[in-house]
């Protein structure tokens, strides 16, 4: 069993894993210690202050502490923790975060690296999930590089249908396409 989890996320996020490690502890008495990676600025934010402990995350010259691989290796060693849960969004589906975690001997909550890689690919999901008969909607069948493979692949599938970028996640870079003359400007 863990006995430390950082808690790489903030907001609504943290303080579920917070208070679900909090009920276990309470119905199990297991003593595990939650450690909130934070900016200075959140230090009185309510996942900061319901955590067991907190490590700071520096400010990066560019961009966010929670996306820096650097800012995050040197405050996950600081924690101490032995397990490390990020929830959604920022490193949740970051194989590189995954393998960093994995290179410190810290379990990552979550799948791992090579699954973030294969279900990240959304081509490659799909011919993964028809190769052991999982059902999936009618698709182009692996990925369309031209217009006019996607209006050959419009009139095989029929309308209306989704335009899928083969990357991304959340929703990024979905289109929904309901008539042929919607197909080339999707």
């Amino acid at each position: 069993m863990f006995k430390r989890i950082a808690v790489v996320n903030r907001g609504e996020a943290a303080v579920r894993l917070i208070r679900a490690v909090k009920e276990l502890n309470a119905e199990y008495d297991y003593g595990i210690r939650t450690v909130a990676l934070h900016t200075d600025s959140e230090r009185r934010a309510m996942f900061v202050r319901a955590a067991d402990e907190a490590v700071v995350l520096r400010k990066p010259e560019v961009g966010s502490a929670y996306l820096d691989h650097g800012e995050l290796e040197r405050a996950l060693v600081e924690s101490g923790a032995d397990a490390v849960w990020v929830g959604w969004g920022f490193v949740a589906e970051d194989p590189a975060f995954a393998d960093l975690v994995a290179r410190l001997n810290i379990t990552f909550i979550g799948p791992c690296a090579d699954a973030m890689r294969l279900l990240g690919d959304k081509v490659e999901a799909k011919l993964l999930a028809e190769k052991v008969g999982v059902p999936v909607a009618p698709w182009s069948g692996g990925p369309v590089h031209t217009r006019s493979d996607a209006r050959r692949h419009a009139a095989a599938i029929g309308y209306p249908l989704i335009i899928k970028a083969r990357s991304g996640g959340g929703g990024r870079g979905i289109r929904k396409v309901f008539a042929e003359d919607e197909l080339e400007l999707a």
